[in-house]
């Protein structure tokens, strides 16, 4: 019988996908992420597999292990204009298509909504570039892998620490022909909120939404609709409702502000996440235009990163890893919980998406200033300036609170 309560749940579909008799669905907590419900009691069979798979009950102990790490850009413009960052994804699922398997990732459908999808030709990457900083429905991807796996295919999944851990409980074996991406994630956003700021488009969809994209540059990015190849909105965290919601906390799942996979050491083969000051490590770097950190962990990881270098798809540094994530606050803190959080959850259920943004995310004074002030910055050349000098004296902070704890 299910045990698990809704407030611990991340929604990572292990135990829907294991359930033998398929009694368990995944249905809407009320917020807008998905949580496992039992359907009937009489059609579960007490076999328990619900409860030994999930991970956020069967918590793993972080061993450390030797890893290796690196930043890379994208040796295709594109590919990297397109990417969140660098745009090291892209070059480790396209590899993994050329030697006739698979990759999984996130994506939009036609209306927007953010699932895992299954990608198997290199022209549709394009799908799974860019964050969505919405929870991901995974409905039966799991299941599907597994067979896919046990066919001999090569499989690359992409996902939050969560949805990997999931996966990997429900194989229950390290299969060799599946390789796990990552990424060092701030949050899973709430579906709910999406929907609500999509509704303020009035049925307007655009051709294209990118969460980060570089309008002003990689370490400022923008949510941008782009139609027909022009930029026809964006805007910045200061500005836009839904960078807003997000990026002040109120929408995250319950389980992101004390997320158990939040750690160094992980189960994914391989780690990514936003390199923003790369001329610490290569001044070369340094052009604004996005850097990938990548973390690996494992002796698969190793192997399958050392087949994409030789491909020359990446321009790439190796960094030891100590200091590759020395002072990323993301890797292993969970965010704290935003004042306004339940308050905004509870109002999209019946606010309209102009009443529920204008009065938890109005267009206020203060916002406006803060947009023109980062405006006058970047214009100025200064932001860059300021964004790395503030880099550095966060480092040197944390460089002394580690000698002081005398780690």
């Amino acid at each position: 019988m299910l045990k698990l309560q809704s407030d611990l749940c991340y929604g990572c579909t292990a135990c829907v996908s294991i359930c033998p008799t398929k009694c368990i669905e995944m249905v809407d907590s009320g917020e807008g992420f998905l949580i496992p419900k039992l359907k009937s009691e009489a059609q579960c069979i007490n076999c328990d597999l619900c409860n030994r798979v999930c991970p956020a009950v069967n918590i793993k102990e972080e061993k450390p292990q030797p890893q290796k790490g690196y930043i890379v850009q994208n040796t295709d413009e594109k590919i990297r204009k397109e990417s969140t960052s660098g745009g090291a994804f892209s070059a480790i699922a396209a590899k993994t298509i050329k030697d006739g398997g698979v990759v999984y990732g996130a994506a939009y459908d036609q209306d927007y909504n953010v699932v895992h999808v299954c990608i198997e030709d290199e022209k549709d990457l394009w799908k799974l570039r860019n964050s969505k900083y919405v929870q991901s429905e995974l409905r039966d991807t799991f299941n599907t892998i597994k067979n896919q796996l046990e066919k001999g295919i090569k499989v690359c999944f992409s996902g939050t620490p969560c949805q990997v851990e999931g996966l990997s409980a429900f194989l229950k074996k390290d299969y060799e022909n599946l390789i796990s991406v990552d990424v060092v994630c701030h949050g899973i956003g709430s579906p709910l909120i999406w929907r609500k700021y999509l509704e303020l488009q009035n049925g307007k969809l655009p051709a294209h939404i990118y969460f980060r994209w570089k309008h002003y540059g990689y370490k400022y990015s923008t949510m941008s609709f782009l139609n027909e190849g022009k930029e026809t909105y964006f805007a910045g965290v200061e500005s836009d409702p839904m960078l807003r919601a997000y990026f002040t906390n109120n929408c995250d799942r319950k389980t992101c502000y004390n997320c158990a996979f939040k750690k160094r050491y992980r189960v994914a083969d391989i780690t990514i996440w936003d390199c923003f000051q790369p001329k610490i490590f290569d001044k070369s770097f340094d052009d604004d235009k996005g850097t990938t950190s990548v973390l690996i962990h494992s002796k698969k990881g190793s192997k399958t990163f050392d087949e994409v270098l030789g491909e020359n798809t990446l321009k790439y540094c190796e960094v030891e890893p100590d200091e590759l994530v020395f002072g990323n606050n993301e890797m292993v803190n969970s965010v704290v919980c935003g004042k306004e959080r339940d308050g905004l959850l509870r109002d999209a259920k019946t606010m309209t998406s102009q009443e529920l943004f204008s009065k938890y995310f109005p267009n206020s004074f203060a916002s406006r200033v803060k947009k023109t002030i980062r405006i006058f910055l970047l214009k100025s050349g200064m932001y860059r300036k300021v964004k790395y000098v503030l880099f550095l004296i966060r480092r040197k902070k944390q460089r002394n609170i580690s000698t002081q704890k005398g780690e």
